[in-house]
């Protein structure tokens, strides 16, 4: 059991840094095939990798640990300005607009930003990665950023631990 623990772990860290892998259908599917799993514990591991492996983004986003050189100079690197790129830049010129003011709005109401963090953690909406960078933006306090993704995530996660059983409990009767 303490394998599959571990293995767990590293499946949701990953996952969380790389989101290649979707760490619920790999705790649906662990905890189908194996139903003495404790889902308590388990949806508390698999949360401790997800919160570890965003926490990567949030101290990226808040300047915190620096990008490698050669990911920091391809996204920083000065361009000079092409047709395409002023199109580009002309049709994203609203949402730029809109994540700057929703950047100041947290800013200046530290609390919002908490609840849609906590929010986005259990349900998801808006997205987990997008909220967890945000909150990095925003220099949302890391006890608050790991405690609310903390049990956001133990929530998520032990339902859907829990729910192979509880789906193979209703198809019995």
């Amino acid at each position: 059991m303490v394998g599959w623990l571990l293995l767990s772990f590293a499946v949701a860290f990953g996952s969380a840094i790389l989101p290649v892998v979707s760490i619920e259908m790999f705790l649906i599917g662990l905890c189908a095939s194996q139903p003495t799993m404790p889902w308590l514990l388990l949806g508390a591991i698999v949360a401790a990798g997800q919160v570890g492996g965003k926490t990567l983004y949030y101290l990226a986003a808040k300047g915190t640990i620096k990008l490698p050189k050669p990911l920091h100079d391809r996204l920083h690197r000065e361009r000079p300005p092409t047709p395409r790129r002023e199109r580009w830049r002309a049709r994203t010129k609203k949402m730029r607009a809109r994540l700057d003011a929703l950047r100041e709005r947290c800013h200046r109401h530290p609390q919002w930003m908490a609840g849609t963090y906590g929010v986005s953690s259990i349900v998801g909406l808006p997205p987990y990665m997008a909220t967890s960078v945000l909150a990095g933006l925003v220099r949302m306090p890391l006890a608050t950023f790991l405690a609310t993704g903390f049990v956001g995530r133990w929530l998520r996660f032990s339902l859907l631990a829990a729910s192979p059983a509880l789906f193979a409990g209703w198809f019995h009767y």
